[in-house]
């Protein structure tokens, strides 16, 4: 990658896994408490030639969830319901990394319609939120077994990107992340941007992880909105 990533903290520690020819594209993905490494492995597994994979690695705060311990997190975590108060400013400044990141790589010839924003759990809910509130128009957004943060804060907090495309996918006995908060933000989303671009796939037995069929639909998606040019 060219630039210089010191000026990007989030890169400073990211992992990259290149595409296998002229790279035309970027996805940046973001993991639960961010297992850079794992998410990069199953990324591998359903990359695109000219797409590159950018995993930043979540910095190590204390997470109240967890009794105030100190871990990787990308903004504190109170609890996992739509009543729990939430890190306002921990997620503001956690998006702001990401469209620090999202320049960088405008900058490096990969302009902000060609990148797409994607997670797990925190790390899609973070996206979504990076994503809806970006002056960019990107060219979608993955999020698997997450939630919208700040909700109450939309649409008048969006930028106003109606066209941004939305993959929700979620397990229907997810425990962590119930399934119902899945569909609660799918129907707030269509009231943010245009209704027919949020697609919700649910996936019956599936607890709060991924499986096969799930990231066979990302891979689909990711080449529908990231073509080959």
């Amino acid at each position: 990658m060219c630039g210089n990533n010191m000026s990007v903290p989030l890169l400073a520690e990211a992992v990259t896994v290149s595409g296998t020819e002229k790279e035309t594209a970027a996805v940046t993905a973001f993991s639960l408490f961010s297992v850079r490494h794992g998410w990069a492995d199953t990324l591998t597994a359903i990359r695109l030639p000219y797409v590159k994979f950018i995993c930043p690695h979540a910095p190590k705060i204390p997470v109240t969830l967890n009794m105030k311990m100190t871990m990787p997190a990308w903004f504190d975590l109170m609890g996992l319901s739509p009543d729990f108060p939430e890190d306002e400013s921990g997620i503001k400044k956690a998006a702001e990394n990401i469209k620090a990141l999202i320049e960088h790589e405008a900058k490096n010839g990969i302009p902000p319609n060609r990148i797409m924003l994607g997670g797990f759990s925190q790390g899609g809910a973070l996206s979504l939120y990076t994503a809806l509130t970006c002056q960019h128009q990107l060219a979608g957004v993955v999020a698997l077994s997450c939630w919208l943060p700040l909700h109450k804060s939309f649409p008048l907090a969006s930028s106003g990107n109606k066209n941004l495309p939305i993959l929700q996918c979620h397990g229907e006995m997810d425990h962590m992340i119930p399934v119902q908060f899945g569909a609660m933000t799918s129907e707030k989303l269509k009231v943010i941007v245009n209704p027919d671009n949020v697609t919700l796939k649910t996936y019956p037995g599936l607890v709060h992880s991924s499986c096969p069929q799930e990231m066979a639909a990302v891979k689909e998606f990711i080449g529908k909105h990231l073509p080959r040019i």
